[in-house]
């Protein structure tokens, strides 16, 4: 009889810290800082997260020790290994509120949308008077498109329309997230497809100031056309294509 699997031993706050300290350099704290990832950071890069994330899987315990201590990179690791089942409203809120890293500023939404508060939480986030959180809360209809397929067209064209008449004046914080929804809305189904399309056009060119990085706005009818021919037959749309998919916020 083959001996039992003895399960790993659960790695404590005090450990994986440790461990992201060693991970980290200067060179990639130095990246971290041109995106907004402030301080405390120890400049761990995400590749490197997947390494911790395997050991450790799902601990939502540990995820939100990990988000207490506020260092840069255990709240990233923070947002893979929590368990979107468990996650609540009021943590949920937390987190998008203190988003501030370009690179990873749609985890909180990625984790909203995976479990049961999306929509309560997209409609409180877009009305928040401060900028992460209407920053989260745009990325958050973005993932409501790809993940939740109870949600009616409609609800999707109502926010188009609002990004339609609001991009060009948003705040910069808001203009990329306003943007990647019309994409992902449009990657939802064909009829919405032809709506975001629609409205991409008339918006035009979105400028967004991405300061010292190399980012760029993706032109949101292009991305759209280049997301269905990825999906290409195998699947009935992008939307689809990604729900087959391991989540983004565990690949990224």
């Amino acid at each position: 009889m083959p001996a039992k699997k003895v399960p790993a031993a659960r790695l404590t706050c005090a450990e994986v810290m440790k461990e992201l300290e060693k991970l980290g350099s200067a060179a990639t704290r130095k990246v971290y800082a041109k995106h907004c990832a402030g301080e405390p950071t120890f400049g761990v890069q995400f590749g490197q997260l997947k390494g911790l994330l395997k050991r450790i899987g799902v601990d939502h315990e540990l995820a939100l020790l990990l988000w207490e201590s506020g260092n840069f990179d255990a709240r990233n690791l923070a947002m893979k290994i929590a368990d979107p089942t468990r996650a609540t409203a009021a943590e949920l809120d937390r987190f998008a509120a203190a988003d501030r890293g370009r690179m990873c500023g749609g985890y909180a939404a990625m984790l909203a949308a995976e479990g049961r508060h999306g929509q309560a939480l997209a409609k409180k986030w877009l009305a928040a008077k401060d900028a992460p959180r209407r920053a989260s809360g745009w990325l958050l209809v973005g993932q409501l498109a790809t993940h939740d397929e109870s949600l009616a067209d409609e609800w999707f064209l109502a926010h188009l329309a609002t990004i339609e008449k609001a991009i060009h004046a948003a705040p910069n914080a808001l203009r990329e997230p306003m943007n990647m929804a019309v994409i992902q809305i449009g990657g939802r189904n064909a009829a919405l497809r032809k709506a975001a399309t629609a409205a991409a056009k008339r918006i035009g060119k979105v400028e967004v100031d991405h300061g010292d990085t190399a980012c760029k706005t993706p032109d949101a009818v292009e991305y759209i056309d280049k997301t269905w021919e990825r999906a290409g037959t195998k699947f009935a749309s992008p939307a689809a294509q990604e729900r087959a998919r391991e989540p983004q916020r565990l690949r990224c």
